[in-house]
């Protein structure tokens, strides 16, 4: 960890009675300015970047139960700081995150009785600017209630933005005056041809949700809504000294460089708190919904021999998971899901002699009742994780109960993954066991290629997702791209914990997978609700050579480069992870030729790429074609896809040159 490096300037701002003098906050780089001040007693802000204005006058404030801190202000002091250090992610897009920043901490007083004070802290970043609000402990208030923000993001004209209204809402192309109120985070917004903006949260711990809404005040303006259990507008209550999640103005040339600075939002959340993380791991699992020793033990099997790290038990396994009085410390399976029988204690004690964890998944209804029970009794039983399913999210209550709850999984060394509705706003920073959240829409609700290619641009700003795939489902090659583009589906969006054939099983013995596409029935001897299982969700899994693939993926990188891409349109991604370069090209609506340069390979070494491409004349059930080429730095590979297509390839050193380094090195010892 680089020194923090940290001073104060002092500096006078005139009174409310007088002119005031705005303050300048310049960006490390210099590329981006913020500039403030209080106008006629109210805080306003605007961004510019290269010159070009992002943000144009807008108000900042909090407007409280007993007073507002948003007009009739007057400025105490102002407080310069900055920071260049570095920190790792235990799991993350790439090994080292950068953290650099200039900052400047306004103290603001109100003008009249009772004189409340608030704290405006700005920073201005390289990737973008970011606000928060703190009410420090002092004598006119102890206890308070936030009735509104008033921080508002207004634009010069009306930009065209790609707007949602729910986690796993589609994406609509529209202009800033068409967007409405309960408009989701982050929200890309395109200023100009090369400058492209998104509007997002960082550090939401114990704090309404924001979401966004038309400003009445301002044209083209979105203002922050905070969201609330049934209202139109929620409320924050609290004790001083307290502050406020972070608002983000993230700026870029293009969407690609955009993305490849997502880490802004980790960068705004704290560091990492468990003194020991070793446990944390990140993997891929197998969903096993078949609720049945035989089957789990076939999951576990399968997930040994293809290097995957985990089985997830769905929902099912402890009763009918929308009862309320469903006990999840019992093992009692659904049956309109199952007839059993589960014996999911030797399921565990079998996956941990295969270094294979299992996940179980718990909803919302049973969490809410039972949680601090639940815990400490999965770590009893050996359980390596806990999907936590339909939870409750938007309002300051359900926000702190998700949090204190991923906490309280982390005191127990489980790990957790977060379904439906949470948006991440970087606290895997802080709590890295929180390893994704599945809300984004995945291969179970078949996204069309140009909604998944508009969702890496947006959604994937706040942080992972997990996607779904669903790899030898009929829907792939007919609604949602072909094999080849789940591949590199794979590599591009980023997810610690990747769940991997969503809809497939492991065949049982003596079942021929490439017979069965869309099984109607069950393999022999397997019951009538077994028989409905395995209609509804999807087919077995073959040995299709491509299927290595998966074996090789990793879910956390050293690297990550956003190289080409156009929001809904296409995408090319490149990730590193030790020696090997992993790269994957999405496509949409049409036909696609790239050129992919390779300088991010080291100097002076040769390289194998494997590259996997859509191909109908390969006699498999997936189509897949593998073809292997020897490249270097300075090399440009040409990469084809068609309609709804996709490519993916891996970038390994030269098996006999590194034999031959290691020879090498280790032949006069």
């Amino acid at each position: 960890m680089k020194k923090v490096y940290i001073f104060a300037i002092m500096m006078h701002l005139a009174g409310l009675g007088g002119a005031a003098k705005a303050l300048e906050l310049k960006s490390p780089d210099g590329n981006l300015t913020v500039k403030y001040e209080l106008r006629e007693g109210s805080p306003v802000y605007r961004v510019d970047y290269s010159g070009n204005p992002v943000i144009v006058d807008s108000p900042l404030g909090l407007e409280l139960e007993n007073g507002s801190l948003a007009g009739n202000l007057t400025s105490v002091k102002e407080t310069f700081s900055k920071n260049d250090s570095t920190w790792s992610p235990v799991c993350g897009e790439r090994a080292v995150v950068r953290d650099h920043y200039n900052q400047v901490a306004v103290e603001l007083k109100q003008v009249h009785a009772p004189g409340l004070s608030m704290i405006l802290t700005i920073r201005a970043y390289d990737e973008g600017a970011a606000f928060c609000y703190t009410l420090p402990a002092q004598g006119g208030m102890t206890n308070f209630t936030i009735k509104r923000e008033n921080s508002c993001f207004a634009f010069a004209a009306d930009h065209q933005t790609w707007a949602t209204y729910s986690a796993q809402g589609l994406y609509e192309k529209v202009t800033l005056s068409r967007v409405k109120a309960g408009c989701e985070r982050p929200l890309i917004v395109q200023a100009a041809t090369n400058l492209f903006a998104a509007l997002a949260e960082a550090r939401l711990v114990d704090y309404a949700r924001m979401k966004l809404q038309p400003s009445t005040g301002l044209p083209y303006a979105l203002e922050a809504l905070l969201d609330a259990d049934g209202g139109k507008y929620g409320t924050v209550k609290g004790i001083t000294p307290f502050t406020t999640p972070w608002r983000v103005v993230m700026i870029a040339s293009n969407p690609c460089r955009l993305m490849e600075q997502n880490y802004i939002i980790q960068n705004l959340n704290e560091p990492c708190t468990l003194s020991d993380t070793s446990w944390i791991r990140p993997g891929k699992l197998l969903r096993e919904v078949t609720l049945t020793t035989e089957g789990a033990m076939r999951a576990v099997d399968f997930a040994a021999s293809n290097k995957f790290q985990y089985i997830m038990f769905d929902a099912g396994w402890y009763g009918h998971e929308y009862d309320d009085a469903a006990d999840a410390t019992q093992i009692s399976v659904d049956p309109e899901r199952s007839p059993g029988p589960l014996a999911l204690h030797d399921v565990i004690r079998y996956g941990r002699s295969k270094d294979i964890g299992v996940i179980l998944y718990v909803n919302r209804r049973a969490l809410e009742r039972q949680l601090d029970k639940l815990l400490p009794l999965y770590r009893e039983w050996g359980v390596a994780g806990v999907k936590y399913g339909f939870v409750q999210v938007g309002s300051q209550k359900w926000t702190s109960w998700l949090h204190e709850a991923i906490k309280k999984a982390a005191e127990q060394r489980l790990v957790v993954d977060v379904h439906d509705e949470y948006r991440p706003t970087g606290f895997s920073r802080t709590y890295p066991n929180l390893l994704t959240v599945e809300g984004i829409a995945g291969d179970e609700a078949s996204p069309s290629n140009a909604s998944s290619l508009t969702i890496f641009f947006s959604r994937f700003l706040a942080g992972p997702a997990d996607q779904t795939y669903c790899y030898f489902d009929p829907r792939v090659g007919t609604r949602i791209g072909t094999h080849a583009y789940q591949l590199a589906k794979s590599i591009c969006f980023f997810s610690p914990l990747q769940s991997i054939y969503w809809y497939d099983r492991p065949a049982p013995a003596g079942v021929d997978p490439a017979a069965i596409n869309a099984p109607a029935a069950a393999p022999t001897g397997v019951g009538g609700v077994m028989a409905k299982v395995y209609k509804k969700n999807g087919c077995l899994i073959g040995s299709e050579p491509e299927l290595e693939f998966f074996k090789d993926l990793p879910t956390i990188w050293d690297d990550t480069r956003v190289l080409q891409g156009e929001i809904g349109k296409f995408l090319l991604v490149a990730r590193k992870k030790a020696d090997r370069w992993f790269v994957g090209f999405m496509n949409s609506s049409e036909e696609r030729r790239l050129n992919l340069p390779l300088d991010f390979l080291d100097d002076g070494v040769e390289y194998n790429a494997r590259i996997y491409t859509d191909d109908k004349a390969v006699p498999t059930r997936t189509q897949v074609r593998i073809e292997t080429r020897r490249v270097k730095r300075g090399d440009m590979l040409a990469l084809a896809a068609g309609i709804t297509g996709g490519v993916a390839v891996i970038i390994e050193k030269d098996c006999m040159q590194l034999q031959s380094g290691i020879n090498s090195t280790s032949g006069g010892q």
